[in-house]
């Protein structure tokens, strides 16, 4: 499985509920990156040269760190990958991936939010949290680069007939309630088709 949803969705939060109702890990890709960073390891050491020098990680770098975690045998149940893939390369490589494996993608829940509500939850959060850095134009440009990165991916994914889109502004429980019933309603159906959660729409 895979979560996708912008900043300050609450993709953490969610992704633990999912990895506990289902027995499975969860996979973060910013923590493959500060572990792999952290560690020193070869591929943390190609990650830091291009975040150091502000610029995006490649994708042979992303790609091989994904590989390697999906190798290891806590993934062989299953597994929900957050953060990962941002890019229609990392798409077809992730294919690849789970097909030498023999598996498949069975769903992909993408969370969703009105921008100026999450703007305004991040800038609260930063002042709690005394990020000074993150202002209101520099979250913008994130969610800017978030929604030109994943657009061309989650059509991909709704042209498959895995994507689900669950509204994600909300109490935490309402936001979990809103997954729980789009798992519910595609991993219990036969038939794959794009479902779409909110409060208060149906399905």
């Amino acid at each position: 499985m895979l979560l996708i949803g912008p900043p300050g969705a609450g993709k953490g939060t969610q992704a633990t509920y999912i990895a506990e109702r289902f027995g499975i890990v969860s996979i973060s890709t910013g923590d493959i990156f500060r572990e792999n960073v952290k560690n020193e390891t070869r591929l943390g050491q190609a990650a830091k040269s291009y975040l150091d020098a502000g610029q995006f990680v490649p994708d042979s770098v992303t790609n091989a760190m994904i590989r390697e975690r999906l190798e290891q045998s806590d993934a062989d149940k299953g597994f929900l990958l957050d953060g990962y893939p941002r890019t229609l390369v990392q798409v077809d490589y992730l294919d690849e991936i789970l097909a030498a494996k023999g598996y498949e993608l069975d769903l992909v829940v993408q969370l969703t939010a009105d921008t100026e509500e999450l703007v305004q939850r991040l800038l609260l959060r930063a002042d709690r949290e005394n990020r000074s850095d993150d202002t209101a134009e520099v979250i913008r440009s994130r969610m800017e680069l978030y929604f030109t990165q994943t657009t061309a991916v989650t059509s991909r994914y709704n042209e498959r007939g895995i994507l689900t889109e669950v509204e994600g502004i909300g109490s935490i429980p309402e936001v979990t309630s809103r997954v729980s019933t789009a798992l519910d309603l595609t991993l219990g159906s036969s038939s794959r088709q794009t479902t779409t959660l909110g409060a208060g729409v149906g399905v």
